[in-house]
């Protein structure tokens, strides 16, 4: 059965997972725990302005979502990002693939949504302060509402406290946009529902006025969500930068013409400067892009045509059918910002890692989930590209390797799928991405990555 497989592949996952955290202790994770979770040291978060809001990382040292969010140590923070890394990977291929209706069972992680980014906006009238995940893989908006059975938010969006809070009625074109949309015995409201493996969101599907940075958003359409069962509800609001039909970027594309860019920040650094850019303006005009392809069963997802890698100088020997666009499968590539270590199916996959360690040629050793790690701090990494129609991206070493607390061991920053599970998606994850403007411009149906250093030194 598709959901047995699932669970044994989060249980395999799970134990390398541990066993990244008890390696990278015993490599002296223990004597950095007081800097990883020290919020003395981190600095105040840089005011919103104009249409661009500053991007914070969920689970990082200076986590907004407070200390019990930030894992105990570095090795903490890999350790889980790691399991959240699989459940990710198994939810977008559950998107991709038309007809699959399985995720993920895993206790205790958040498996509808782990997204790695969260901004700052402010719902209703007067407003009340939000955070808000940044999820280019999803649609639907969805924000924890005071008196939501089983939502773990300490700070809730209070409905009743705004004067412009108005539920959907029954029977309105944003209700038949909803997912699995049905009016409840008695009520005239919208609700919708979300279910997944042991885990379902209910919502009542409403509008308020939304503010970003210094815009508003009137009479936004989001779930208030009302009951949350098994281990799926979120810590926080989700901001949907998908292309469906109640996407933010559909419903505010008078505003920002469907077009937004990020530079995410360097989840190990204290000094945030990662900003997400709505809107035309101020975007980079010299950048290299990539035409975005459309798959009509997932519109949502944001896939481009990978046609290889390089690692060096080499194109490595990757067989066609690992990197093909099919939409009738799903398989294909997609960009991902709640994806942290980029995932490819397995032959791609064999075929980056091998290179990479004939090219290193030194012993290799294996460190939980990644297994192509050297315990030498004289690695000489070789250069890795993606290579995509009309767009090459080199990644600077550090969206390549992970290091563990005092540099002695060092892991190529890629994965293949979970053993046991036929995916066909390989994500470009967002340690990838980091440190790099890539704008989404989806009237002219392109993807762009440009250099930029957004995270202080």
């Amino acid at each position: 059965m598709p959901g047995s497989r699932c669970e044994m592949s989060m249980m395999m996952l799970c134990g390398a997972a541990l066993t990244v955290l008890l390696l990278l202790l015993a490599a002296g994770a223990a004597a950095s725990h007081s800097h990883y979770t020290s919020t003395s040291s981190c600095p105040a978060t840089p005011p919103d302005s104009g249409a661009t809001l500053q991007v914070s990382h969920a689970f990082g040292p200076c986590s907004p979502l407070g200390p019990e969010a930030a894992a105990p140590s570095w090795a903490g923070f890999l350790a889980d990002q790691a399991a959240r890394d699989a459940s990710r990977l198994l939810y977008l291929d559950s998107l991709a693939v038309r007809g699959r209706a399985y995720a993920p069972i895993a206790s205790g992680r958040q498996l509808l949504q782990t997204p790695t980014y969260v901004v700052r906006a402010r719902l209703g009238t007067p407003p009340q302060q939000l955070l808000l995940a940044v999820d280019t893989s999803n649609d639907a908006a969805w924000i924890p509402c005071a008196g939501c059975a089983g939502c773990p938010t300490s700070t809730p969006f209070n409905p009743a406290a705004s004067t412009s809070f108005r539920p959907v009625p029954c029977g309105s074109p944003l209700c038949a946009q909803a997912p699995n949309a049905a009016c409840p015995l008695n009520s005239k409201a919208c609700g919708f529902s979300l279910t997944y493996a042991d885990s379902s969101l209910q919502a009542a599907l409403s509008q308020d006025s939304l503010t970003v940075a210094n815009d508003v958003v009137k009479t936004y359409a989001f779930g208030c969500l009302q009951r949350a069962t098994g281990t799926a509800a979120p810590p926080q609001g989700l901001l949907g930068l998908g292309r469906g039909p109640l996407s933010f970027l559909s419903q505010t594309k008078d505003m920002y013409e469907a077009t937004f860019s990020y530079c995410l920040p360097s989840f190990k650094s204290l000094n945030f400067s990662g900003t997400l850019r709505l809107g035309r303006k101020g975007q980079p005009q010299r950048i290299k892009t990539t035409p975005l392809l459309a798959n009509p069963h997932r519109s949502s997802l944001y896939y481009v045509n990978m046609t290889g890698i390089r690692v060096g100088k080499k194109v490595v020997p990757i067989p066609a059918p690992a990197l093909a666009f099919d939409p009738a499968t799903g398989a294909g590539t997609v960009l991902d910002s709640g994806t942290m270590f980029t995932r490819l199916v397995a032959p791609a996959y064999a075929a980056v890692r091998d290179e990479v360690r004939r090219r290193v040629g030194a012993p290799v050793s294996s460190l939980g989930g990644f297994d192509t790690c050297f315990n030498t701090t004289t690695v000489a990494w070789p250069a890795v590209t993606l290579l995509f129609d009309g767009m090459h991206v080199t990644l600077p070493e550090e969206n390549v390797v992970i290091r563990s607390t005092y540099g002695t061991t060092s892991c190529l920053a890629m994965a293949a799928a979970p053993e046991g599970v036929n995916t066909v998606l390989n994500v470009i994850a967002s340690m990838q991405q980091q440190n790099h403007r890539v704008l989404f411009d989806v009237p002219n149906g392109r993807v762009g990555f440009a250099r930029e250093r957004c995270t202080a030194a």
